[in-house]
């Protein structure tokens, strides 16, 4: 008698759990309200726009400080920092990564474990830039805490800084928005195997992740 398919063979291969997605999401979101209202705060057209200040002010200041908290939840995930120790490792195919990225001006995907160069580095960048904008920012929330020139420096950082971050983001979405499969993996968890295997071919998923005995794996025999 032939088994059932196993649906999770159906869906694809599991990238990220639920754990993870929500994570993404939940920083995606308060990143975005960061970015609208810092915009609005500094562009005068938009600002016009928009209007009620103080409360524009308010909701920048505490979706800033929110930011870290869902990462912070995410880190009781076993797979969440399994990930996030991914993410900050670099490899030697990594550093082959990058310098045929700017040989080329293109990625390549034989030299990607689970996430290639150019996604560790946007997420180191992203850990650093919050991390200084959280400080700056909260000299700024408060500025009793620290003296006139302490005050002016944190601005003139978290501002220049801001609009590193907001272009940083702005390539970010533009490369998500050239690979739907990659989408996919961050809004279901699942991508196809062939993806997997086109774009990150030395990444070897994890036992739970895989399909059943007996179903081809689309697995490589190096992992990083």
């Amino acid at each position: 008698m032939t088994p059932p398919p196993d649906p999770r063979a159906a869906r694809g291969l599991r990238r990220f759990t639920r754990t993870e997605t929500w994570v993404h999401r939940s920083v995606a979101w308060l990143m975005g309200v960061c970015v609208f209202t810092g915009a609005a705060l500094y562009v005068p057209q938009l600002a016009e726009i928009v209007g009620r200040r103080r409360l524009v002010v308010t909701v920048h200041e505490w979706s800033g400080i929110l930011v870290p908290v869902p990462v912070l939840l995410g880190l009781a995930s076993r797979a969440f920092r399994a990930d996030a120790g991914r993410l900050g490792r670099f490899f030697p195919h990594d550093w082959r990564w990058v310098g045929v990225a700017l040989r080329r001006r293109r990625r390549e995907p034989s030299l990607a474990g689970k996430f290639n160069a150019g996604q560790k580095l946007y997420a180191a960048f992203s850990v650093g830039a919050l991390l200084v904008m959280a400080g700056t920012g909260v000299l700024m929330w408060f500025p009793r805490l620290a003296p006139l020139v302490w005050r002016t420096g944190s601005t003139f950082v978290h501002d220049w800084l801001a609009l590193l971050f907001a272009a940083a983001i702005t390539g970010h979405v533009y490369f998500a928005a050239q690979d739907p499969d990659a989408r996919r993996g961050l809004r279901t968890g699942y991508v196809p195997r062939w993806w997997a295997r086109a774009e990150h071919p030395l990444w070897q998923p994890e036992e739970p992740h895989d399909p059943p005995a007996g179903q081809p794996t689309g697995r490589h025999s190096r992992t990083p």
